[in-house]
């Protein structure tokens, strides 16, 4: 069936949300499970009860509009906790997954911000100034868990896994000397070795012996 509404429309995107937020639950609990930076899994622990009550009030507002929440599977978010699911699978220095995991929560905080912005003016369009409250508050909430990553970001994870950066820089770099060391010892050690004699060259009498006997 079409979409013949505005209100009509508001009912998908917030499916959509619901979809999101109920996908989300499910994977902070993994995301704070690999994250090492003490302070990166308690954001992570704390947005996990603060997606619940997200999830709470759509249903009060689906129960306001006497809908049904159900029925809508948001495959942006899919693809973003898929995104994360493929950082955890790779064989990357710890201090560097936590910077990926920053990174992958902040793109869910900016989608949802995304959705919830919209909603929220079409809640005040639409004259349902409690849901707008609703909605507004959640807004609030996902742009201060993406300003909380990006602290944590600033404040230490981005530094400690470009120190990892540093460290292969320098295994590099004390590779090249070694091997220029060894070049230097091995043309050392020719330079000291005594230059072989020379042959001497034949005498005219030897050359003009054999040349008589021919």
């Amino acid at each position: 069936m079409g979409l013949e509404s505005l209100r009509e429309l508001y009912i998908e995107e917030l499916k959509d949300l619901y979809s999101a937020e109920k996908q989300l639950v499910k994977a902070l609990p993994k995301m704070a499970k690999n994250a090492t930076n003490p302070d990166l899994r308690k954001a992570f622990i704390d947005h996990l009860a603060q997606t619940e009550e997200h999830v709470a009030r759509l249903e009060k507002v689906f129960e306001s509009l006497d809908a049904s929440p159900r029925g809508k599977k948001c495959v942006g978010m899919e693809g973003l906790i898929e995104e994360a699911n493929e950082l955890l699978e790779e064989d990357a220095d710890e201090n560097v997954v936590d910077a990926g995991l920053v990174s992958k929560a902040q793109h869910v905080e900016h989608y949802e911000m995304a959705g919830y912005g919209t909603v929220h003016r079409w809640a005040l369009t639409l004259g349902e100034s409690e849901h707008a409250e609703l909605l507004e508050q959640t807004l609030n909430e996902e742009k201060e868990a993406d300003e909380l990553l990006t602290q944590l970001a600033e404040g230490s994870i981005n530094a400690d896994a470009a120190a990892g950066d540093e460290d292969s820089d320098e295994a590099t770099a004390g590779q090249s000397r070694g091997e220029r060391e060894v070049s230097r010892s091995v043309a050392s050690e020719r330079s000291s070795k005594p230059s072989e004699t020379p042959s001497k060259p034949r005498s005219r009498s030897q050359s003009g012996t054999r040349a008589s006997a021919r």
